[in-house]
């Protein structure tokens, strides 16, 4: 639907006062209609003639008001800026005259603009621009002139009907005719003065009345045709209060009025006795809740008689809900609708439209406060009463300050930034977005504060009113007026042709296209201007994008860069062609394509030859038919001349070539191998299907006849060739489609005919018979017997196809059996053909029996023993085919024996069951014996086998146990374990190999080869054999073996150790036996054997891994004594520690020896290393009593030990000063949390806002007793309902326990704030209340734990836990920890353990 222009009511020539006015603003009453330049100059010519003095200007009666003056803008020396000469009435619009202020063209002024391509927002790419902001130049230059001449004063609120009016702050109201002419000026500054500015004004249906609502709260009612006054209303609503909103039904005689103070009163007229008279009635009362908001539903005429009409309907918005009232026949609520929490600060917005609703149409409410939309659909029913249903929610990002329906699937949405959106109801999709902040809008914060009486209203509604602007947008008829401070715009849908020309003007041609294809297909949103059936609307847009198209490919031909690289050409034409190809087609014009478009582009040779390659997809998915013979040549040469011969050849197999020059085109193909393309223009030009079969024989015949090997591309040419036999005897088309049913019998027949031809056509004498059957085998034997296969699948059996099928066979026999060139496969292929064939039900073939015969002597006892797995290969498939009925069984097992096709033997005793022999084929078969143990798990574990078959399998098995596990001792061992576990020990005796008796142990026992040893039942004396065989074949892994082994005897084991010499191990088995001091003995003895040994040697070669050695023994045997002496009183440890010292430092004193001054230092760190891990489990004292007594060092001077004793000293003063420093270091930290903690808990908090953060209330708003105020420390206020309901509070040993909200969600459950709580009304005790315990309560736990991850480590109280700990006894704490001695569990001997040696963080005061 095109916009309804504003009508064009020529009134009746202006009264008096107006008449002057409108000459003073220079506007004569009677002006034409102008276009838009003519407008333009015809008023820069007027504005030049005024001259203050020619006019008399009249006396102010009232000299402006001090506040008038201070709202005035100062903008005097401002010129008035003239945008868009577009008028009001659309059909004086030239399209191309006027420019937008949408997004895509914000700088409209500046025509540079245009030649700057942009990049361009996505809805405006996709939808185009929508809507026409345009200004109203007349009325706008008028309004500015009437405060400059007459102190009209600023513009307040403006009503749009036929006609335009617009208040002013001075009391006057403006009206204009469509043609912006000034028609008449009702009131005066006089009453202005005494009334204040108009604050709200409304027309009625039939533009005669008009009603005007002042900031002092008086009414006035004029005549829209003489200009009189007719009613001066004082009386209707309380004094003192602001007329927010005047609105007039659908019944003339019935408006309705809203005030300041939040009540809304009905007004009806009467006329009693030639006397005009107002009665008002109170419909809702501001002392209930504040209204902001009136709508009453108005219909349009044609929907008078709309049986919800008779109702009078109103909506109103209050500060807490939505009511709909029936003012008719008697008044009734309706509805009312709570709305959620929400910004106070947001407008309540409402507006009505009839929208169409499955099939009905019903009138459809929108309102919101904020960003969430509800549509509430109101419908009446047959009972006469209404219902309500609330419709998809719309839900925005942005906070609104005015709605706007434009047609009843658009609305415009202005929101709090002065941005406009276009929105499509249904899909909610963003369609335009517009800055429309140039408009300057007028706001009407002034009256919501009703600051003419001194500012009497709450404050609830005075925080609302500072976004109010429902007096400065109207809408009617499918435009929305926007009054600013000095001007009026005017905006509307673009008609779809609008909007496509809009985009060309923009040079964005293909989105223009884009727009167009989504208007043609009923896709695009917004539509306006298209009416009529489906098919006149797809022809009227058709046309228009033809036209489009024609100027598309004209622009890329301009456009094209004639300078630079060929490639930026191609890549030009690239982007640009492809476009004009999809939309010829999707528009169905090839016709057009063909013709046109394609002489146009043949004038540039880059842009045909994209043109051409463009094709290529349409012709491949067959969407392209009809393509002209001078293309189709075109598209041949031009694939030729680039050399693109695989791209031709797939377009040619889609392409009716029935109107080229087949022999031309035939050339071409087979010159450039194109055999696909050949075969296909031979089938489908001249229906020919033997001709290019003789072709591509003539290539492969003569080298395969030669037993030469094919070059690739004749391999290429036989398989096409076999594909193409194959698809013609199947019917099908070669290489794609169908062969046209009544040609397929004729078509199989010349085939058939042609591939058994005794000779070729032009044979030599020496030629063999059936050349082209022999070529075939030779090619491919297996593939071409698989195409005679599927087309014997095929054959019906008629007399005719069982000739044909013999006759094939013998032909087939008699060309390979007689001939000694074929391979055992191609001859083992043919008769496995043949078994198929045989083998089926139906079968009529008749082959001799013999000749089974002889490929059974061909194939087991050939002349030479090459390719015996090729040639058993082919006797098994020939076998498995059904080829067995032709074979005697008793002849056919010992050939296969003879011939050691052991897997014929096999597939053979399978069918007898004789499943035992099977595991003598796979002994004896080299290639499969592994897979013997796989078959003999499953043929005892699978079901479905007899138990006697298993029982000679198990038997067969047993007997050739040996063999299996010289096979593989992992393997057999993991079957034995499985199914042969109770002959496990006899196996072991059996066995006389001792080196294989030991493998097979071991994969059997030891844990890590992976056998369950759960399963196994062993006597303890197979494992001791398998440990006295492992001493004896690898004695460096019995210590390891012996740690996983179980079952073992300690006894007898250790004997076998001591018996191999292998100390370590015994030393192990000793301690796990509970002899400490033995196994301790052992290792000393070693170490003191290895220790002489290095006395006495000389060579230098070996002492080092001697010294490592010695080093090795010596942390073995120490670790030994760490781990036992937890459990040792002071005695027994004494009986450890001190032999081992003992040892370490005999060698020491024999110091005159020569050899030891080298190692003395070596020695020396060994023994240290052995006195401090003592120092942990035996006191200080008595170990330097020791040393001491002995006679060594006795007699001599301390000087020996002197190094010794200092080095623990040393170690006893570094450990006690560190000890020291922690101990400070931590006294110091824990003395800084508490002073912090105490200072956070006692500081006072300070609430950034005095709302809560959840429901965004005053705090003070509640009357529950329940409901508290809980302020957190980081600023954010709450009330304790709101929290509990977001799950923020946890109670805890009777307290709560509170998160905030904002922070815990902002950070994902991070750190909590500490939080506190003032309580309201002084109900009770602060929550925070003392325990009785002397525990932290549960904000100082919270707080605390906010301090401990300040640092990032172990917390301290666990450190001072740790420190303080006794670990009993005559134990030395740190010292023991040092140490890093296994069994503790420290904090100190975690990795991450680091001390924070730093001052404390500062915190904020």
């Amino acid at each position: 639907m095109e916009p309804e222009s504003l009508g064009a009511e020529q009134g009746a020539s202006l009264p008096g006062p107006a008449e002057e006015l409108g000459a003073l603003l220079g506007q004569d009453a009677a002006l034409p209609q102008l276009s838009g330049g003519e407008l333009d100059r015809e008023l820069e010519s007027k504005s030049d003639l005024i001259d203050d003095k020619e006019f008399d200007i009249p006396q102010v009666d009232t000299p402006p008001t001090l506040e008038s003056i201070l709202n005035e803008t100062d903008d005097e020396e401002e010129s008035f800026v003239l945008e868009d000469p577009s008028l009001l009435n659309i059909d004086n619009i030239d399209t191309h005259s006027y420019d937008t202020s949408s997004l895509a063209s914000s700088d409209s002024g500046d025509r540079t603009h245009l030649k700057r391509k942009k990049k361009l927002p996505d809805s405006f790419s996709l939808h185009g621009s929508v809507v026409r902001l345009s200004l109203l130049k007349g009325i706008s230059a008028q309004i500015v002139s009437a405060a400059d001449k007459v102190d009209a004063g600023l513009p307040t609120a403006i009503a749009a009907s036929s006609l335009i009016a617009v208040g002013t702050s001075h009391g006057l109201a403006l009206i204009f005719d469509p043609n912006q002419a000034l028609r008449l000026c009702l009131g005066s500054t006089a009453v202005g003065a005494q009334y204040g500015a108009i604050s709200a004004l409304s027309i009625n249906n039939d533009c005669s009345r008009l009603l005007c609502g002042f900031a002092k709260g008086q009414i006035t009612m004029w005549d829209l045709a003489s200009g009189k006054l007719l009613r001066s209303i004082t009386d209707a609503h309380p004094p003192g209060t602001a007329i927010l909103h005047i609105k007039f039904t659908d019944d003339p005689t019935l408006a309705i009025c809203n005030d300041s103070g939040g009540s809304v009163f009905e007004l009806s007229f009467k006329r009693v006795m030639g006397v005009r008279t107002c009665e008002s009635r109170c419909l809702f009362s501001g002392s209930k809740g504040e209204v902001c908001c009136i709508e009453p539903l108005h219909a349009k005429t044609e929907l008078r008689d709309h049986p919800i009409t008779q109702y009078s309907l109103l909506a109103m918005a209050s500060l807490t809900k939505i009511l709909v009232i029936g003012l008719k026949p008697s008044l009734k609520v309706w509805m009312t609708f709570p709305y959620g929490r929400m910004d106070p600060s947001s407008v309540p917005l409402l507006a009505w439209h009839f929208v169409a609703v499955q099939n009905s149409l019903n009138p459809m409410l929108a309102f919101c406060r904020g960003d969430v939309v509800h549509f509430l659909l109101v419908k009446r029913d047959d009972s006469g009463a209404i219902h309500v249903t609330k419709q998809k929610q719309l839900h925005l990002h942005y906070d609104l300050i005015n709605f706007t329906w434009i047609n009843s699937r658009t609305v415009v949405l202005l929101d709090s930034a002065e941005k406009l959106h276009v929105i499509d109801r249904q899909t909610q999709e963003e369609l335009e977005t517009i800055e429309i902040s140039e408009v300057q809008l007028v706001y009407n914060s002034s009256h919501f504060k009703s600051l003419a009486t001194g500012g009497n209203v709450s404050q609830a509604l005075a925080l609302v009113g500072e976004k109010a602007c429902y007096q400065s947008i109207s809408s009617c008829g499918g435009q929305i007026f926007y009054l600013g401070t000095k001007s009026v715009h005017v905006m509307m849908i673009r008609s779809w042709r609008e909007r496509v020309d809009h985009l060309l003007k923009q040079d964005c041609l293909t989105e223009a296209l884009a727009l167009a294809w989504s208007f043609h297909e009923g896709k695009a949103k917004a539509v306006v201007g298209l009416s009529g059936d489906v098919s006149k609307r797809k022809a009227v847009i058709a046309d228009r994008m033809v036209e489009i198209l024609f100027h598309y490919a004209d622009r890329t031909l301009k456009k094209c860069p004639d300078q630079g690289k060929i490639q930026v050409m191609e890549q030009h034409f690239r982007d640009m062609v492809p476009v004009i190809v999809d939309y010829c087609l999707l528009l169905q014009r090839t016709d057009l394509l063909f013709s046109q478009m394609y002489d146009k582009l043949s004038e540039n040779s880059v842009a045909k030859g994209v043109f051409l390659e463009c094709l290529e997809p349409y012709i491949l998915s067959d969407k392209l038919m009809g393509i002209t013979a001078q293309v189709m040549k075109d598209l041949l040469l031009h694939y030729q001349d680039k050399n693109l011969m695989e791209d031709m050849e797939a377009c040619i197999v889609h392409m009716d070539i029935t109107s080229l020059d087949i022999q031309q085109v035939v050339l071409l193909c087979w010159e450039n191998h194109l055999y696909d393309a050949m075969i296909y223009v031979y089938n489908s030009g001249m229906n020919d299907f033997i001709s290019p079969m003789e072709k591509l024989f003539k290539v492969i015949a003569p080298p395969l006849n030669a037993g030469k090997s094919l070059t690739d591309e004749k391999v290429v040419m036989g398989n096409k060739l076999l594909v193409y036999i194959s698809c013609c005897l199947a019917g099908r088309a070669y290489p794609l489609g169908d062969i046209p049913e009544d040609l397929v019998p004729l078509v199989k027949n010349q085939v058939f005919e042609f591939l058994i031809r005794l000779h070729s056509a032009e044979a030599s004498v020496d030629e063999e018979v059936y050349p082209y059957v022999r070529t075939l085998l030779h090619f491919d034997t297996r593939e071409f017997l698989n195409v005679l296969a599927l087309t014997f699948e095929d054959f019906k059996n008629d007399k005719q196809a069982v000739e044909y099928q013999q006759r094939i066979v013998d032909i087939l026999l008699k060309v390979m059996v007689e001939n000694s060139d074929f391979t055992p496969s191609q001859v083992g292929c043919l008769f496995t053909f043949l078994a198929r064939q045989l083998a089926k039900p139906n079968n009529t073939l008749f082959v001799n029996r013999t000749l089974f015969d002889q490929v059974l002597e061909f194939l087991c006892s050939p002349d030479d023993d090459s390719r015996h797995s090729e040639r058993q290969q082919v006797l098994l498939e020939l076998l498995q085919a059904g080829g067995i009925v032709q074979f005697e069984e008793n002849r056919l097992i010992p050939m296969a024996e003879k011939a050691e096709f052991y897997q014929i033997c096999e597939f053979m005793y399978e069918r007898e069951h004789l499943y035992d022999k099977i595991i003598d084929c796979y002994l004896r078969d080299p290639v499969r014996k592994e897979e013997v143990f796989n078959y003999i798990h499953n043929i005892l574990s699978i079901p479905g086998y007899s138990a006697e078959e298993k029982q000679s399998v198990w038997q067969k098995a047993m007997k050739h146990i040996e063999e299996l596990l010289l096979l593989s001792p992992n393997k057999a061992a993991d079957l034995i374990a499985t199914h042969f576990n109770d002959q496990i020990e006899g196996i072991v005796k059996n066995l006389q190999d001792q080196f294989l008796l030991f493998q097979f142990l071991r994969s059997l026992l030891d844990p890590r080869e992976g056998i369950n040893q759960d399963m196994l039942q062993i006597s303890p004396c197979v494992t001791e054999q398998f440990i006295e065989l492992l001493c004896h074949y690898s004695p460096d892994q019995v210590l390891e073996t012996l740690q996983v082994l179980e079952f073992y005897r300690l006894e007898e084991t250790i004997q076998i150790t001591q018996k191999h010499l292998l100390h370590e191990a015994s030393s192990y088995l000793l301690e796990k036996k509970g002899d400490v001091h033995g196994a301790f003995l052992v290792m000393l003895e070693q170490l003191q054997s290895k220790l002489l040994v290095l006395t006495h040697e000389i060579e230098e070669s070996t002492e080092l891994d001697l010294l490592k050695d010695i080093e090795d023994t010596l942390v073995k045997t120490i670790a030994l004594c760490q781990r036992n002496s937890h459990s040792l009183n002071q005695q027994q440890r004494e009986a450890l520690w001190f032999p081992l010292l003992e040892a370490m430092m005999s060698p020491q004193k024999l110091s005159s020896s020569t050899v030891l001054c080298q190692y003395s230092e070596s020695l020396k760190s060994l023994t240290m290393q052995v006195l401090n891990n003592m120092a942990a489990f035996i006191a200080l004292p008595s170990i330097l009593q020791r040393i001491l007594q002995d006679p060594v060092y006795g007699k001599g001077k301390l000087g020996e030990i002197q190094g010794l004793v200092l080095g623990m000293l040393d170690t006893f003063n570094y450990e006690q000063t560190l000890l020291e420093t922690t101990t400070n270091l931590l006294n110091h930290d824990l003395h800084w949390s508490l002073c912090n903690l105490r200072a956070s808990i006692t500081r006072g908090l300070n609430p950034r806002q005095d709302y809560c953060c959840i429901c965004l209330q005053q705090y003070k708003r509640r009357q529950e007793m329940a409901d508290e105020i809980i302020v957190f420390s980081c600023g954010h206020l709450y009330h304790s309902l709101c929290l509990l309901s977001k799950e923020c509070g946890i109670e805890t040993k009777g307290q709560m326990r509170w998160t905030c909200y904002k922070c815990n969600s902002s950070n994902k459950g991070g750190k909590l704030s500490e939080n506190f709580s003032e309580l309201k009304k002084g109900n009770g005790a602060s929550l925070a209340q003392s325990s009785s315990e002397s525990l932290l309560d549960s904000q100082q736990i919270q707080a605390f734990d906010q301090l401990c991850q300040l640092y990032r480590g172990t917390s301290r109280l666990a450190l001072l836990t740790e420190l303080s700990r006794t670990r009993g006894g005559e134990k030395h704490g740190l010292l023991n920890v040092s140490q890093g001695d296994a069994a503790l569990n420290s904090v100190f001997q975690n990795e991450n353990f680091q001390l924070h040696l730093a001052p404390p963080p500062l915190t904020e005061e």
